[in-house]
């Protein structure tokens, strides 16, 4: 299991020809951070959050952010020893062998091309959220939304096929094959406006805030009902897990970083503290402005059965929280701030279609990486004459994603992310472990801190995390799984570069992305 080792001596050999400067401090790494983990889960997930721990919810933002905290700190210290591309995938290479290594790059597709449905489907909820307040247009129900689905079959009276959510996966799809990214200053405007959107939302609904609306405080409880999944405070934060991914860009920035041992754990810590404390704020005025109010307790969020007594509170001119696909616009419209809750919902059309090009880059980027080392076939590495990206493998992942976001609702793309996030931090933590005792000597830029006492706490929390998933989000993973296995068996066992001998270390892309994207 632990062999074929890509050769770490290597790796890093090439890295140092292409180090980077070291100049961020303990406050740009804070502010790199927060610009990385705040927006999407905020922006879509709080309805079924609320759905699915009342207030309680409050609670779940804490429980998620300090699995996240002690993951980090974990990840942190591969990501300065193994300071090139490929993620958590390239540290398990080259640190527990191939055969582990494939199967978190497996799971990473769950991270990545799931989540970037899962965030094509959110922006779909703002998109027509806000066309109808500005146009008072609407798409018919079977064009808006998906089918929603349970261990018992599909039902289609909630919708049949998410059409914006198609048009913006295929859209960000069609920009990235023909080379389009947005560059620094971009992407920083656009975290500032998350950043303002998410402000003027707690400014104007916190002091709309009602004690009434916080009772009763956890009305599924920590776990929920008995005979349930994923319900609950700890269900919730499950599924809020997903409003932190992207605190890593912190641990790839260690290599960068002043000090990085002092630095690093400040950053990380810092940003995801001061995240945490912004989501509370957020979950407190959504909660106090107009409640949680959920529809059916001890339904989760998704189902046949949600969607029918969602349906069902429609027609009586009720439209609770946590039927709501943008929340936090329709909270603030709830109170009488149309323009505001459109200003939101701008913000969120804005900047969710940058979120979704990451998360589809970052996955190309896996596949890429995967068929350069023989585990896929070797023309998704292909690269287009003209365009100079690996447009095979980006289309590839684009139609996927679209499928996924016309078909699924929010809530489970989202927890079906998780899971394949949580298996991959989960690696990691007992990847630490692992090359802390066969290679106690190596050079560690960022050591974790009470390693013997984070790891096991990192791996445990991702467990306990996952087992509180919805029972078809956790089944996903080792069906998932056991395909992934057949693949590498079948096929990438006896192609890989490494068992066949041949090493290869691509020094023009270390740190460096796939192909030369030149900025918008």
């Amino acid at each position: 299991m632990f062999g074929r080792v890509k050769p770490l001596d290597a790796i890093l050999a090439t890295a140092e020809k292409k180090s980077l400067h070291r100049s961020l401090g303990a406050f740009q790494l804070t502010m790199l951070g927060i610009g990385a983990v705040i927006g999407t889960g905020i922006f879509v997930l709080t309805a079924a959050a609320a759905q699915k721990a009342g207030p309680g919810m409050m609670w779940s933002f804490v429980i998620a952010g300090s699995v996240c905290a002690v993951a980090a700190l974990c990840y942190s210290e591969l990501a300065s020893m193994v300071p090139v591309s490929g993620s958590a995938y390239t540290y398990s290479y080259a640190v527990v062998g191939e055969l582990l290594a494939w199967m978190v790059g497996w799971a990473l597709i769950l991270e990545y091309a799931v989540a970037a449905s899962a965030v094509s489907v959110g922006w779909s909820g703002y998109f027509m959220g806000l066309l109808k307040s500005w146009t008072g247009f609407q798409l018919p129900a079977a064009l808006a939304a998906g089918p929603t689905w349970s261990l018992t079959g599909v039902d289609f009276s909630s919708g049949i096929i998410n059409v914006p959510a198609i048009f913006v996966a295929l859209g960000v799809t069609w920009l990235l094959m023909i080379g389009t990214k947005e560059s620094a200053t971009f992407n920083a405007i656009l975290v500032a406006i998350k950043v303002t959107a998410l402000t003027l939302f707690i400014a104007l609904a916190l002091p709309k805030m009602s004690g009434a609306h916080f009772a009763p405080f956890a009305p599924n409880g920590w776990f929920g009902p008995a005979g349930t999944s994923g319900l609950g405070i700890v269900g919730a934060a499950s599924s809020i897990f997903f409003a932190y991914v992207g605190f890593d860009a912190v641990s790839t920035a260690a290599e960068e970083t002043k000090n990085p041992q002092r630095n690093v754990p400040i950053g990380l810590i810092g940003s995801l503290a001061i995240c945490t404390v912004f989501y509370l704020l957020v979950a407190a005025s959504a909660i106090g402005a107009i409640g949680a109010q959920p529809a059916g307790l001890g339904v989760q969020p998704g189902s046949p059965e949600f969607a029918r007594e969602c349906t069902v509170l429609a027609a009586n001119a009720q439209h609770p929280l946590v039927c709501s696909n943008e929340a936090l616009a329709h909270v603030l419209r709830s109170i009488n701030y149309t323009w505001a809750g459109d200003l939101v919902g701008l913000a969120a059309n804005l900047a969710l279609p940058s979120v979704i090009l990451m998360m589809l880059y970052g996955q190309t980027r896996i596949f890429f990486v995967m068929a350069r080392d023989g585990l896929l076939p070797e023309k998704l590495a292909s690269v287009h004459p003209k365009w100079k990206t690996p447009h095979v493998v980006t289309l590839l992942t684009g139609i996927f994603v679209a499928i996924a976001a016309a078909l699924l609702p929010v809530g489970q793309l989202a927890d079906i992310s998780n899971s394949g996030t949580l298996f991959a931090f989960f690696m990691v933590s007992i990847a630490v472990l692992v090359l802390r005792v066969r290679d106690p000597k190596r050079v560690r830029p960022f050591r974790t801190p009470l390693v013997w006492v984070m790891a096991p706490l990192s791996a445990i929390g991702c467990v306990a995390l996952y087992f509180n998933l919805p029972l078809e989000a956790k089944l996903v993973l080792p069906i998932w799984g056991a395909i992934g296995l057949a693949v590498y068996f079948l096929y990438s066992h006896s192609r890989s570069h490494v068992g066949r001998g041949l090493i290869e270390i691509h020094e023009e892309d270390i740190d460096a992305p796939p192909q030369p994207v030149p900025p918008v």
